[in-house]
């Protein structure tokens, strides 16, 4: 799954930075039980059935609804320039079935370090 462009931005309120994303594939639950390699995800029935959340504390959020071609993703404005490139790979590193994670999960300590540091000064 590939993301094609980003379809619309915003500076948020909260102080995050928000991007919707246009998608060569639509999302599917199966996309979202992939990211719980990386964060917590959540089905969120009382917005509707098929929505779900996945955050990455400190890093970003993923808003999303199974058979949607679009996704809303929340930056963490701090870490934006760190992490954007990890939301890609995200992207089109899924594949459905099994994966093989270790390259993506090197990555993500290798961010998490500079994220941390940035933030918290560890």
């Amino acid at each position: 799954m590939r993301i094609l462009r980003s379809v619309r931005h915003k500076s948020c309120a909260d102080g995050s930075f928000m991007k919707e994303f246009l998608l060569d594939a639509p999302v599917t639950a199966g996309f979202f039980a992939y990211l719980e390699n990386f964060g917590e995800v959540e089905a969120l029935r009382n917005v509707g059935e098929g929505f779900y959340k996945f955050e990455k504390t400190d890093w970003f959020s993923i808003k999303g609804m199974n058979g949607d071609t679009t996704v809303e993703v929340r930056f963490k404005k701090e870490a934006m320039d760190l992490t954007a490139d990890f939301v890609y790979l995200l992207f089109s590193s899924y594949r459905e079935g099994a994966a093989d994670l270790s390259l993506l999960k090197q990555r993500e300590q290798a961010i998490e370090r500079r994220v941390k540091e940035r933030l918290y000064g560890l």
